[in-house]
């Protein structure tokens, strides 16, 4: 699949919005799965509500019938009034009861379904490749997924309202239809341009928030920036507050400024439209008093049939407002349907391969050279090197050379463009993705810091031995962050961050401990470090590659760094100039060839003289 989408019309159309209501059967069936037994009740109740108004509107006629011919005849009323005036009191009693049930199941199969989906997004964005969370496009489709949808549950109460108000119209249709068929040809005509004209503004409205997508998204990153713990040092240090304030007002106001001309053209326009309606029902009104006072119709007729009209153009109303809501909501449930259709760019075998414990070629990089998605100018051109077993390997080289770029692809995190990544003498693609980053443990510059326990920082490195507690602090221990969470009030217990009540937050370099503890807790076969050591001090990082030294005896190993004190412990070292290869050795030998590595090597040096 593409990973970029075409770009929207500017206007949505109707034959969108019809193809978007395809979306409604996997939608319905998405709530029955979330709970069949609420979605049945919901149906069920609503369905024996939908006859409540007609049989109301009946009995009152009834009633006003047999009050009327009381009065004017002076005589007793007849035996079945009361009992007509409890049949009564009984509908308003249980339709209250039924709408309340019904808000309750819809409430709470509303909260399962709500929940259902933000599952099923994290699920699905779990499956899905690096690739897609580094491309912006991607996160505009992410974002209309999680905040339209989240926001048009309600969705879900229409649906069934349309339905039962479908029913209530039928109803009491055909009730007024008894008396004349005219009437409700008049309402029908009446209300059709109110329908055109809330679709129209509907499908505008969905245009204009699907093309302020990537604004919106921005609003949102510059609202964090203003009031987030970890931009706040930052912002006063530099003064960016005023700066976010003025970029966030502006933003806002261009996307209010064409949201208000659209809202003020809708309300205009619904307004002149509905006259219509109110009208056509005034005029029916009338000719009912008419018919009423020539004594075509009595009391009781009058009352139903003017409470049928009324109920008839409230259900028109509501059919018509439904089907256009429903078809608009369908366009945004579209954005979710397009999300899970997002799949991964990943060449997946059919019977991929496991992961072979123990490995004994190591990885060889054969020609390989790797573009990213949207950007022609390859990152990699050409590069093949071998990491035996038990070898480690430095990378250096500035700043875009590709070292993270390489480390991406021995995790499969990426394919290559061109060329093989082999792994003991077979193709990386063979083998299954989730297989192999088991055996990978990786520490990245910009690694995460849970707001979660110390305990559940390092044990997320293999979850699924995260009630091991004697592995975690086996870990923390290989780290040296044991040292940092036994000075914790509540030590492996202890809450890290300060996103939750009791938090105590860290500093860089004791972060950065507890990260390279999680590497360490999968015991895996390969080793990553990307700028391990950033954030320590000279003897905690001379502390940190000591222990490194001893763990990594008989693992394979990868660093990437631009301390040469650090990559000077490695077996080779591999220099990476505009994504090319351009010398290999070990320390002392590329000091002897006298070229890059020895310039980069002297420049350093000479800063600590």
């Amino acid at each position: 699949m593409p990973m970029h989408p075409p770009a929207p019309p500017a206007e949505t159309s109707w034959r969108d919005r019809l193809r978007a209501l395809r979306n409604i059967p996997p939608l319905a069936a998405m709530v029955w799965e979330t709970s069949p037994a609420l979605a049945a009740a919901s149906i069920s109740l609503r369905l024996l509500a939908s006859f409540q108004p007609v049989a109301f509107l009946w009995i009152a006629k009834l009633i006003i019938d047999r009050v009327v011919l009381a009065v004017t005849t002076h005589s007793t009323p007849p035996a079945d009034l009361w009992p007509l005036v409890f049949s009564e009191l009984a509908l308003a009693i249980g339709g209250d009861l039924l709408s309340r049930t019904v808000n309750l199941c819809e409430s709470l199969l509303g909260d399962r379904f709500a929940n259902h989906v933000s599952l099923r997004l994290m699920r699905h964005a779990g499956r899905l490749d690096l690739a897609h969370f580094e491309d912006p496009i991607f996160y505009d489709k992410l974002e209309r997924a999680r905040r339209q949808t989240t926001s048009r549950l309600g969705m879900l109460t229409q649906l069934a309202g349309l339905a039962q108000s479908g029913i209530t119209l039928f109803s009491v249709s055909l009730a007024v239809a008894t008396f004349s068929g005219w009437l409700l040809v008049l309402l029908l005509a009446a209300l059709l341009p109110v329908f055109w004209g809330e679709t129209r503004f509907a499908l505008l409205a969905y245009s204009l928030l699907y093309r302020w997508t990537p604004e919106r998204r921005e609003l949102d990153y510059l609202r964090m920036l203003g009031a987030s713990v970890s931009t706040a040092k930052e912002i006063k240090i530099f003064g960016l507050s005023d700066f976010l304030l003025q970029r966030s007002q502006s933003l806002f106001q261009r996307y209010y400024a064409e949201n208000r001309s659209l809202a003020i053209r809708k309300a205009i326009t619904g307004f002149l439209l509905n006259l219509l309606p109110t009208c056509g029902y005034y005029a029916a009104y009338a000719y009912i008093l008419a018919r009423t006072i020539q004594g075509h119709l009595s009391v009781g007729d009058l009352t139903f049939l003017a409470g049928a009209f009324l109920r008839s153009r409230s259900s028109m109303e509501s059919v018509f407002g439904g089907l256009s809501n429903v078809s608009e909501q369908a366009l945004y449930i579209q954005d979710l349907f397009d999300f899970f259709a997002t799949e991964s760019n990943l060449e997946n075998r059919p019977h991929p391969i496991p992961a072979p414990r123990p490995i004994r070629q190591g990885f060889e990089f054969k020609n390989v050279s790797f573009s990213y998605p949207g950007r022609p100018k390859p990152v990699l051109n050409d590069v093949s090197f071998h990491l035996e077993t038990g070898q480690k390997i430095a990378l250096i080289g500035e700043n875009g050379a590709g070292k993270t770029t390489i480390v991406k692809l021995l995790a499969r995190l990426y394919d290559p463009t061109a060329g093989q990544i082999l792994l003991d003498g077979i193709d990386l693609r063979d083998y299954s993705p989730t297989e192999i980053r088991r055996e990978i443990g990786v520490i990245f510059q910009d690694y995460v810091r849970f707001d979660m326990l110390a305990r559940e920082n390092i044990g997320l490195g293999k979850v699924d031995l995260l009630a091991d507690n004697a592995r975690i602090q086996a870990a923390a221990a290989k780290s040296l962050a044991n040292t940092v969470i036994d000075s914790l009030p509540h030590q492996y217990d202890q809450m890290l961050g300060r996103r939750f009540s009791g938090g105590s937050d860290l500093s860089a370099g004791q972060w950065q401990k507890i990260a390279l503890g999680r590497a360490y807790m999968r015991d895996a076969q390969l080793i990553i470090l990307d700028e391990p050591t950033a954030s320590l001090d000279a003897r905690a990082e001379f502390e940190v590659f000591q222990r490194f030294a001893e763990l990594t005896r008989d693992k394979m190993a990868v660093l990437i760094s631009h301390r040469f004190s650090t990559v000077r412990m490695a077996d080779r070292i591999l220099v990476l100039e505009e994504g090319r290869i351009t010398e290999q050795g070990s320390h002392a030998e590329l000091l002897a060839l006298n070229r890059r590595y020895a310039e980069l090597f002297n420049l350093q040096a000479a800063g600590y003289r």
